[in-house]
């Protein structure tokens, strides 16, 4: 087959034929076609755009340029996808939580780089913690425990691997066809049957626009249902970190607090994580009604279910599972400082990005994939927006390696936040939902 030919077709807007597709994802897996001929493909898609068919194609090949799991683990294998942001620590928290409610979590995750996190790098800030599983070990433990969660293997969608390199060099990242085949791929080929989607709208998210975001979450939820898979998605906000605590040991711990229902009332991170997860029990068919789902995940908190289970999964993956009452035993870091409010006001603004690139700086991220990461830096935001500040009290507490780190962050950090004197409102927290059916607002429990 002519790729010159491909490349004129989509250069032209023309349709490409599932032939055509399948050439470019194998292409792309075996390293038999050039990355300039990849590059500029991928442009012509970015620039033309694709119909939901060449996506669903697309999304298909790629996922069948590789090994294909199909886990027989005792019930429907549910994931859970976030585009990305900061303070993001649901899966943390869902996948034991699902699990005690009788879901088959079969989850796998990324590191982290640039601005936002990587569950990886939190997991392995628990002492012992394995991410690195065989496909078999990755099965057998989500059978028994009902979740695991691991890195994906090399012989998961390797098309994906060359073609989201290149994608991130070639500006070609934004185009919502190259991102919903790159996410569902990787998802199909794990074997899930059913996916749920968090997709960030807002400064720190990958699609800065609900407009954006609502079309990102339609077609991954068509693609998902053209290929015959249960595919539901979550529009929420990323104007500010999702939860309080950055940085790979300290959302941990967060996580953590969480689970054994420390959390303060209202605390946005539990509350997105409930709504995602009671969408997983009704895609995995484990529940049908979904304030009834949730209902049964806020028990499971107060019961103590859920961290239950996130002790065995952690012990099952090589973990310490004692850190689920002492959290001291997480990596610490030696110099820890408060970062005073510098004036009476209402927080109205965050730089959401700014701070996941503060997080960076100070170790807790990667700039490149090479870099090694600090387990035990970060820091916690003691106010959001929409909240009085009174000069002098905390703002930021920052857990730094170096007194020199923690200079720099907190001048960077105070600086990444607006005040105003006039009240201001909450940020959005969440948005919409997306299914087959259409786009609707979820209402109740404090998400807007």
């Amino acid at each position: 087959m002519d790729f010159i030919a491909l490349l004129e077709k989509k250069k032209r807007g023309q349709e490409l034929t599932r032939e055509e597709i399948a050439f470019f994802a194998e292409g792309a897996a075996r390293g038999t076609v050039p990355d300039y001929q990849l590059s500029a493909l991928l442009m012509a898609i970015r620039l033309r755009g694709m119909t939901d068919r060449e996506t669903r194609d697309l999304t298909l090949c790629m996922a069948e340029s590789g090994h294909m799991l199909t886990p027989d683990v005792g019930g429907v294998p549910v994931d859970k996808h976030s585009t990305g942001g900061v303070g993001d620590t649901t899966t943390l928290i869902l996948a034991p939580l699902v699990a005690a409610a009788g879901g088959k979590v079969l989850k796998m995750s990324g590191r982290g780089l640039g601005h936002t996190g990587g569950t990886l790098d939190k997991l392995e800030s628990i002492p012992g913690m394995r991410v690195d599983l065989s496909e078999e070990t990755f099965v057998r433990i989500c059978r028994e425990t009902g979740c695991c969660v691991t890195g994906q293997t090399a012989e998961l969608a390797p098309a994906d691997k060359t073609l989201y390199a290149l994608r991130d060099v070639t500006a070609t990242v934004d185009s919502i066809p190259l991102i919903a085949s790159s996410i569902l791929s990787k998802k199909f080929a794990s074997g899930a049957r059913a996916i749920v989607l968090d997709v960030k709208t807002g400064a720190g998210a990958l699609m800065p626009t609900e407009e954006e975001s609502v079309a990102l979450a339609q077609t991954m939820v068509r693609i998902g249902t053209l290929s015959g898979r249960r595919v539901v998605a979550v529009v929420s906000g990323m104007d500010e970190p999702l939860g309080s605590h950055v940085g790979n040991a300290l959302e941990v711990r967060e996580a953590i607090d969480v689970l054994s229902g420390r959390a303060r009332e209202g605390d946005p991170l539990t509350a997105v994580s409930l709504a995602l997860g009671a969408l997983m029990l009704q895609a995995g068919g484990v529940e049908k009604d979904f304030e009834r789902a949730r209902a049964r995940l806020r028990g499971l908190i107060r019961d103590g279910s859920g961290l239950n289970k996130l002790r065995e999964m952690i012990s099952r993956q090589g973990g310490d599972p004692r850190v689920c009452d002492d959290t001291s035993l997480l990596p610490a870091a030696p110099v820890l400082r408060q970062v005073p409010c510098p004036s009476d006001g209402f927080l109205c603004g965050v730089d959401c990005t700014r701070l996941g690139y503060i997080a960076q700086r100070m170790g807790a991220g990667r700039a490149r994939k090479g870099d090694s990461i600090d387990p035990a830096v970060g820091f916690v935001i003691h106010r959001r927006i929409g909240d009085r500040c009174r000069k002098g009290e905390p703002l930021f507490t920052l857990h730094a390696r170096t007194p020199e780190s923690a200079d720099r962050a907190e001048g960077e950090l105070l600086s990444a936040l607006s005040f105003s004197e006039a009240s201001c409102p909450k940020a959005r927290l969440i948005w919409d939902i997306v299914d087959e059916n259409g786009v609707y607002p979820l209402t109740g429990e404090g998400l807007f």
